[in-house]
């Protein structure tokens, strides 16, 4: 394989590490955006809930410093070009759901470390807190968790076409699109 044939190794890692990190969150963010707190608790006790807020916060947090490597890397480095090219309404739906997907894997952590801090919710990185990004401010914090929950079901639209997209690739046009991220070279 020819070296502009696919992303550099540690650019392919962070998109890996990225999804899983996103594909967890959604998960819990969803179950506790269905259920909330009082029936989470009822459901499955205290520790266990307060486990689960403490674990998506800090995937949000986590998502946040991998998405700043990301877009370090994808500026610094060469972007492999398609082989074969794509045409122009491929290129189109591809390039604006990354770039949306960039921009909301960066917005989503930092709309909710803002809702939970005006909250007056600790924001939380495995067991350190963090600084809030603003003072507590509830009818805010309420807005903020809208938009937060919002832009959650805009993420899982975006990587539903992300992952139906790659799928069309490799299976039906069978082409090079899916080595580019490939972890096995």
């Amino acid at each position: 394989m020819h070296e502009l044939d696919h992303y550099i190794y540690p650019h392919r890692v962070l998109h890996w590490l990225v999804a899983g990190a996103a594909l967890l969150s959604l998960a819990s963010g969803l179950t506790l955006g269905f259920l909330g707190f009082e029936r989470t608790v009822s459901l499955i006790g205290n520790a266990l809930t307060n486990l689960l807020y403490t674990s998506h916060k800090t995937l949000g947090v986590t998502i946040l410093l991998l998405m700043t490597l990301r877009i370090i890397t994808r500026l610094a480095f060469v972007v492999p070009d398609h082989d074969p090219p794509l045409n122009g309404f491929e290129r189109i739906v591809s390039t604006s759901v990354h770039h949306l997907l960039y921009v909301a894997l960066v917005v989503m952590p930092l709309l909710g470390w803002a809702a939970t801090a005006s909250g007056g919710f600790p924001v939380e990185f495995f067991h350190w807190h963090l600084p809030g990004l603003i003072g507590e401010r509830p009818a805010l914090s309420e807005k903020l968790f809208t938009w937060h929950e919002w832009l959650g079901w805009a993420i899982v639209v975006l990587v539903s076409l992300h992952v139906l997209g790659a799928l069309f690739h490799w299976r039906i046009k069978r082409d090079n699109v899916m080595k580019r991220m490939s972890l096995f070279d």
